[in-house]
C-alpha cells in the first residue's frame, strides 16, 4: 500500500452517561437522533441504518475490537478519538479508558480535545449552554495533563520525535493556550518525552491569532468544514457584506443565526467540494491534508442542517485516490485525517451501513493499493 497514514476521527458518544440522560432523556446516545431522522426531500437518504442494524454500545469493548478489525483490514492507520474535558473532569471517557486498558487491540491512536462548551444548539435555536468549557489555570491544566499522560505513554499512541501528538479542535478559543501548551511541554519532559506535538483541527487564522498559528506543529485541513467556510467567505465577500477579517469573526455566526430563524436547509455538491479540496495548496508547511466521506447533519438539525448530496463510494474512491497523489506532491507529511469513522449523526462514517455495506472502506483500501 502507499505510504499514507489514514487517521479517522472517532466519536465516542455511543453509550449512555448521566449528563446526557439529564439533558436529553434517559438512554440518549448518538443513535437516538440517527434513528429518528426522516427524509426531507425526494431521494434524501435518511434514516441511515448500520449494517445488520448494528446499533452498538461503545461501553462494550467487543464493539471496539470489531471496529479496529474492520478498519485495519481496509487500510486505516489509526483513530483520532474525540476527548472531552470540563472543569476538572472528562465526559464520554469510558470507551477511551476501555481501549487504553485493552492493549491487545493493536491500533495506533491519538486524542482530539473537543474544547468547546456543550449547548443545545442542534435541538433549539436559543443555544443554551449545558456544560461550559472552562480552562482554569495551572492547577487545572496539570489535572488535565495527568489524565492524558497514560494515553501518551501507551505504546500505541502516535508519537513523533518522542513527542505525543495531541489535536485540539479550536485552540484559538483560549487566550492562554500558548501558556498552557508550554506548561504541558514542561510536564511532558519530566515524564520522559521531549515535549508534545500540537495540531489544530479547525483552521482559523485571524490576525490576532497569528502567533498561535505559527506556534502549532500541525494544522489539519478539516473537511468538509474547511470547504463550507471557504464557500461562505467567498459568498459574503462577493456580496460586499464583510471584509476577510470580519468573516472569520462574524459571518459564521450570522449564517447560523439566519438558519436558526428561517430553517434554511443548505445543500452542497460532493463533486464540487472535492474539486475544491484537490485544487487548493496546503495552508502552510505544517498542513495535514483532510478528506471526507459525506455530510448530512439533518438528524440533529432537521431543516436547519447542511447536506452534501450525490456522494457515492465510487466517487469517493476516485477523489480519495486523487487526494493521496495530491499529498505526495504538495504536503510535508504523510497523514490524511478523514471525516469520519462513525459520525452517523452528521452523515460522515466509514462503517458499513445497509445501503452501501463496506463499499466506503473498500474504497480506502483500493485507493491505497
Amino acid at each position: 500500500m502507499k505510504d499514507c497514514k489514514v487517521v479517522a476521527f472517532y466519536l465516542p458518544q455511543f453509550h449512555t452517561i448521566p449528563e446526557n440522560d439529564e439533558w436529553w432523556g434517559k438512554g440518549f446516545t448518538e443513535w437516538t437522533n440517527v434513528k429518528k431522522a426522516i427524509p426531507l426531500f425526494e431521494g434524501h437518504y435518511q434514516p441511515r441504518v448500520p449494517l445488520n442494524k448494528n446499533y452498538y454500545d461503545l461501553s462494550n469493548i467487543e464493539n471496539m475490537k470489531w471496529q479496529v478489525d474492520i478498519a485495519q483490514k481496509h487500510g486505516i492507520y489509526g483513530f483520532c478519538f474525540y476527548h472531552y474535558w470540563f472543569s476538572e473532569k472528562p465526559l464520554l471517557e469510558k470507551p477511551l479508558l476501555n481501549f487504553l486498558n485493552h492493549n491487545e487491540i493493536n491500533m495506533p491512536f491519538c486524542l482530539c480535545w473537543a474544547n468547546e462548551s456543550w449547548t443545545n444548539a442542534w435541538a433549539k435555536p436559543d443555544n443554551t449552554i449545558l456544560i461550559e468549557q472552562k480552562y482554569g489555570e495551572k492547577e487545572e491544566w496539570k489535572r488535565h495533563f495527568n489524565f492524558l499522560l497514560p494515553f501518551f505513554k501507551d505504546s500505541r499512541y502516535i508519537v513523533e520525535e518522542n513527542k505525543p501528538l495531541i489535536v485540539i479542535y479550536r485552540p484559538y478559543l483560549f487566550d492562554k493556550m500558548i501558556e498552557m501548551l508550554d506548561y504541558w511541554n514542561e510536564l511532558s519532559k519530566t515524564n520522559g518525552f521531549d515535549g508534545i506535538k500540537v495540531a489544530s483541527q479547525r483552521f482559523e487564522k485571524p490576525e490576532k491569532s497569528k502567533v498561535l498559528f505559527d506556534y502549532l506543529d500541525y494544522h489539519i485541513e478539516y473537511q468538509p468544514n474547511r470547504c463550507f467556510e471557504e464557500i461562505q467567505k467567498q459568498s459574503f465577500i462577493m456580496k460586499g457584506l464583510v471584509s476577510f477579517q470580519d468573516y472569520i469573526l462574524k459571518t459564521f455566526n450570522l449564517d447560523l443565526s439566519f438558519r436558526k430563524k428561517k430553517g434554511k436547509l443548505i445543500k452542497y455538491s460532493f463533486d464540487d467540494l472535492w474539486e475544491q479540496i484537490l485544487k487548493e495548496k496546503p495552508v502552510s508547511e505544517k498542513a495535514i491534508a483532510g478528506a471526507f466521506v459525506g455530510f448530512d447533519n439533518t438528524p440533529r438539525y432537521k431543516y436547519r442542517g447542511r447536506i452534501v448530496i450525490n456522494s457515492t463510494p465510487e466517487k469517493f474512491k476516485y477523489f480519495f485516490s486523487k487526494q493521496i497523489e495530491h499529498i505526495e506532491k504538495e504536503y510535508n507529511n504523510d497523514f490524511i485525517f478523514v471525516f469520519a469513522w462513525n459520525e452517523w449523526g452528521e452523515g460522515g462514517y466509514l462503517e458499513p451501513d445497509e445501503k452501501n455495506g463496506f463499499a466506503y472502506l473498500e474504497a480506502i483500501k483500493e485507493s491505497l493499493e
